[in-house]
């Protein structure tokens, strides 16, 4: 049995207020997307990533720069999340040989082998598992012009990867889309199966922030 890693990267720079998409930016001398896909590289894993049409040309032009050689397959992303991922599913040529599939963001380049074995083991042992932090921040509730504070104590901020049997996701995704679906968790609950709950952790950074790819610079160059 095989485990699939798919690595959904569709960044457009915008909001980072880069000229190239985010996930395409250097970090500690490699693009992020490189950081990511090698955090998978090494465990016997089918690793597919997912790019939007317009940036697979660059991609391919960039391994070639960076002389990049972990092996890794591209299908097209799609209108939202939740299509990329699909995409991706649906490009898995013989499902029944794997056994878990795991989902991450293509800006998280940090995810340790150490959170990555975390999440995959508990998804062997409950069939879904996702990786959390505790807050730091006060939280508020918006209702309408007014809001009220939250119990910090009882939320948690969610990361990747999202590890699921595989079967169990292949089945969840054939569930008809809605916007409600934020990751690959929200999606398995919407199917009815509970998802476990791991320890994350703080260096596993999303990079969506010109101040995310400064922090996680340092983080590399002192090997945190």
């Amino acid at each position: 049995m095989r485990t699939v890693a798919i690595i959904v990267a569709g960044g457009s720079g915008t909001r980072f207020g880069a000229q190239l998409p985010k996930q395409f930016l250097e970090l500690g001398g490699k693009p992020i997307l490189m950081r990511t896909i090698q955090a998978f590289d090494g465990g016997s894993m089918d690793i597919i990533v997912t790019l939007p049409v317009d940036q697979m040309e660059l991609w391919h032009e960039l391994c070639q720069q960076y002389a990049f050689a972990v092996p890794h397959r591209v299908v097209h992303g799609g209108e939202t999340r939740w299509h990329s991922v699909k995409n991706a599913l649906d490009s898995i040529s013989d499902p029944n040989c794997v056994d878990i599939i795991a989902v991450h963001d293509g800006v998280r380049p940090l995810a340790s082998a150490a959170l990555v074995g975390r999440v995959l083991a508990a998804a062997r042992r409950d069939g879904a598992a996702i990786p959390v932090v505790a807050l730091n921040d006060s939280v508020r509730q918006l209702v309408g012009d007014m809001s009220h504070a939250l119990d910090r104590s009882s939320l948690r901020a969610v990361q990747t990867p999202q590890a699921f049997e595989a079967r169990l996701l292949l089945n969840a995704y054939s569930l008809p889309y809605e916007p409600t679906f934020t990751d690959d968790a929200s999606v398995v609950e919407k199917f009815g199966h509970h998802v476990t709950l791991v320890d994350g952790d703080p260096i596993n950074l999303k990079i969506t922030r010109p101040m995310d790819l400064a922090l996680a610079e340092y983080l590399i160059n002192h090997d945190a």
